[in-house]
């Protein structure tokens, strides 16, 4: 009986150690700049962030892309998950554990330069048609603000583009201006083509969110890792690799 007892403690031991070994997850979706697949490999300027910050903490979590919605999910169900990146918001404060800041950025609707200029927020509201990605928070968002004109047909942000390019849609929804300028860049968007209209729709800093059961330790490292990168001046230089003209935010609690 005693012997029993003893297997059934030291497999519990080994099942507990076993657990808390477990390498964490990092999952990511398509979003460029930020965090995007080129030649099979995740890169960007958030993934370049989260690799430095693991060489400094000494983690070798493996980077996993998935969809959107899929990865907001996996963030909030399964243990031990990290997401990049994400905006954190009021409604998402409590859900996770942050680090960061890593940006500072808003999003704005663009339009056509040769179309008939929106320039207000009633303008947008009577707008035929605001076309934006079919699932994510920026729809959410403008269908938490009232918007009842959107269209949620586009499945990716190239979509996006071709569309208002095509005269398919007034106007678009759905990247930041460092994200406009890489898919113009991408796409071969001459300069002046696309209008932002003086609008901002969302503004909030991206960070790297944490499960809830995320252990502090694990996200007091990463902090600290970020904050090394920030004072020496090489979360700059990562980000000026992709968008010379963006500018990092000071840390907050």
């Amino acid at each position: 009986m005693k012997y029993a007892r003893l297997c059934t403690a030291l497999l519990a031991l080994t099942l507990a150690t076993a657990a808390q070994a477990q390498p964490y997850r990092v999952v990511t979706e398509e979003w460029a700049p930020y965090n995007f697949q080129r030649d099979g490999e995740i890169v960007g300027i958030a993934t370049e962030i989260v690799r430095a910050i693991m060489t400094r903490t000494g983690d070798s979590f493996a980077l996993e892309i998935l969809p959107s919605m899929r990865a907001s999910r996996e963030l909030q169900q399964r243990p031990q998950t990290i997401m990049f990146s994400m905006f954190r918001t009021a409604e998402r404060e409590s859900l996770f554990k942050w680090v960061g800041p890593l940006l500072d950025e808003a999003i704005y609707p663009y339009q056509r330069a040769d179309t008939k200029p929106v320039n207000s927020l009633e303008q947008l509201y009577s707008a035929p048609r605001i076309t934006t990605r079919h699932a994510g928070l920026v729809p959410a968002s403008l269908e938490g603000m009232g918007f009842g004109n959107l269209d949620k047909s586009a499945t990716s942000a190239r979509q996006l583009y071709q569309m208002v390019l095509a005269g398919r849609t007034g106007i678009i929804v759905g990247d930041t201006d460092t994200g406009v300028a890489y898919y113009s860049a991408q796409l071969g968007i001459a300069p002046g083509t696309l209008r932002r209209i003086p609008i901002q729709l969302l503004h909030a800093p991206l960070y790297i969110a944490f499960s809830l059961d995320s252990e502090d330790r694990v996200v007091d490292a990463w902090r600290d890792a970020l904050e090394q990168l920030r004072s020496e001046g090489e979360l700059q230089r990562i980000i000026q690799r992709y968008e010379p003209v963006v500018q990092t935010p000071t840390a907050t609690d």
